[in-house]
């Protein structure tokens, strides 16, 4: 397996990556009872050095929920029926999480509605209390 590059700065070294491979369920005939086409990438985010620290930083953040209690990324294909295309798909997932978390958010600039905006509600506010209350059976003399 060759390194993988994500972008001209960041390439993972195909030493920090490890596959495993299983069965996989679905579709194929016996050919699925046969082989062991599911791939399962590991890959240690927390101790990579060739990841940039603020690129680490929102991964760790943004993916919690794939992240093992050690910092292991754990990333899963059985989408084809080959092991080379399954290798592929999760390596292509791999590139697509990297560069998904290589620009940070930008950051929300808090707004607050105008006057003419909070006149507007509440004049509406004011007209819908008017229908409701005329709704209201009048009062006994």
């Amino acid at each position: 397996m060759d390194d993988l590059r994500i972008d001209d700065r960041i390439v993972i070294p195909a030493s920090e990556l490890q596959l495993s491979f299983s069965r996989s369920g679905g579709p194929g005939g016996q050919h699925v009872n046969t082989t062991d086409t599911r791939v399962r990438l590991h890959f240690d985010l927390l101790g990579s050095p060739s990841m940039p620290p603020a690129i680490k930083q929102r991964m760790l953040e943004g993916l919690r929920a794939r992240l093992t209690s050690e910092g292991i990324l754990v990333l899963t294909s059985d989408r084809f029926r080959s092991r080379h295309r399954n290798i592929e798909d999760v390596l292509e997932r791999l590139a697509a999480l990297v560069r998904e978390h290589r620009q940070a958010p930008r950051l929300r600039r808090p707004t607050a509605p105008s006057k003419g905006a909070q006149r507007r509600r509440l004049d509406g506010k004011k007209k819908r209390a008017a229908v409701k209350e005329g709704r209201k059976r009048p009062p006994e003399d």
